[in-house]
């Protein structure tokens, strides 16, 4: 049976939550690869809605098995309130369905006052963070100093990491005019909080390694866009991680030989919440519009995101460094009445066309876009769940966006109810 990565081919918010959960119903374990608690998914089911930011999308569903690898950075009480919030809407969540991989870093409440005094200290470039400590925990790992799951069981050894940590903290709290740590505090908290998050730590690498040989299947679900990838992104306004299907392997300690097929989720038109370069986006009446209709407002800060019309050229891009098998087509109902569409099919810079976002950031400023325009169609896509039931416009616009992309629709979403979509692949039979 084949294992699938799903990623965002965006900048994120292309509606994960809601083809990943459409998506675990065919899966025995879903997998959580990259991110914190920094990136939302918003599930409806049956009319109820779920907000995650920090859990798995599968977790919602009974008989699967959910699984937050090494590559997420966790916070620990955010955990735990969310597992509280889940289970009070009559989840049920114990270490029987949910899983931790004993060598996932934590994000310690040092890591969010560090981001949000880093965000109000900087005059030259804001990136945008949700300053919820994501990007310094990661720094913490790569600088070998993190504190991680397993280290909350044994005493001596969490004094030791947290001395460790504290004397690379404490020394950039002084230069930023804020007090030191309260070492003892922080012990206590982390004991405190240990007996909580300890029941759900397991060596997840082999626990998924046994699924797959069992022939089992995996759903990796990734947060966040390969557009906010630390590497592929628009540098630096990105996010601290590896959001690209790669990621998935050392994310969960599989190898790149179980992944078998890669979803990219891709929004019928593009978003972007915080800082950083948007060659499409729309400061006018259609940006507004498509704002409004979208309910383009961040789950987890509430932030108004950026609106403008598709472009195609990123999405080739991040197709290809993700290796994307098919895509996921989201949202196509928030076009219905638009008497005409853009799609971005080129840029164009220094009076030279290029056919991809340069890499270098005075380049990506600099760019404008290359607009093919379209026929929109008046008829409602809300709610279609076969090809026949879009309008031919519609139908139009979808081929021609596979077509500049030149990745296939595996799936098209016409309404955040997970019913509410056409199957043209199922990854995990393809």
């Amino acid at each position: 049976m084949a294992n699938v990565v799903v990623v965002g081919a965006q900048w994120g918010d292309e509606g994960k939550g809601k083809i990943v959960d459409w998506l675990s119903e065919r899966a025995d374990v879903i997998a959580r690869f990259q991110g914190g608690h920094n990136a939302g998914h918003t599930l409806v089911i049956d009319g109820k809605v779920y907000k995650l930011s920090l859990l798995p999308s599968g977790i919602v569903r009974g008989g699967k098995l959910s699984v937050i690898g090494n590559g997420v950075v966790l916070d620990p009480w955010h955990l735990i309130e969310e597992i509280d919030k889940l289970r009070a809407q009559g989840v049920e969540i114990s270490p029987e369905n949910l899983m931790i991989a004993e060598n996932t870093p934590l994000i310690l409440p040092v890591h969010g006052e560090l981001d949000r005094a880093r965000e109000g200290h900087n005059t030259v470039a804001k990136i945008g963070t949700t300053g919820r400590g994501i990007g310094p925990a990661y720094e913490d790992k790569v600088g070998r100093r993190a504190i991680r799951v397993a280290d909350l069981a044994d005493e001596a050894t969490l004094e030791t990491r947290v001395d460790r940590l504290l004397q690379h903290h404490d020394a950039l709290r002084r230069g930023m005019g804020l007090p030191e740590v309260d070492r003892a505090d922080l012990l206590a908290k982390l004991k405190e909080i240990a007996e909580h998050v300890l029941p759900y730590a397991a060596p997840v690498w082999k626990i998924l390694n046994e699924k797959r040989k069992a022939g089992k299947r995996i759903l990796f679900e990734g947060a966040q866009g390969a557009l906010l990838d630390i590497d592929f992104g628009t540098y630096p306004f990105v996010t601290s991680s590896n959001v690209i299907a790669g990621q998935a392997a050392t994310g969960t300690g599989v190898g790149p030989g179980a992944i078998d097929y890669v979803l990219g989720i891709v929004k019928a038109y593009t978003t972007r919440v915080g800082e950083g370069p948007f060659p499409a986006e729309l400061d006018d009446a259609d940006g507004q519009r498509l704002g409004e209709r979208g309910h383009e407002f961040g789950t987890v800060t509430g932030r108004k995101r950026r609106c403008g019309w598709f472009d195609a050229v990123l999405v080739r891009q991040t197709c290809a460094t993700s290796g994307v098998s098919g895509i996921a087509f989201t949202k196509l109902d928030v076009l219905d009445g638009f008497e005409e569409l853009k799609i971005c099919v080129g840029y164009e810079l220094d009076g030279k066309r290029v056919d991809y976002l340069p890499t270098a950031a005075d380049h990506q400023a600099r760019v404008t876009p290359i607009y093919e325009t379209m026929p929109g169609w008046s008829e409602s896509t809300e709610g279609a769940r076969s090809w026949n039931d879009l309008p031919a416009a519609a139908i139009k616009y979808v081929r021609r966006v596979e077509e500049l992309i030149e990745c296939p629709v595996a799936i098209l979403s016409t309404s955040p109810e997970r019913e509410d979509t056409i199957l043209v692949t199922d990854p995990f039979e393809d």
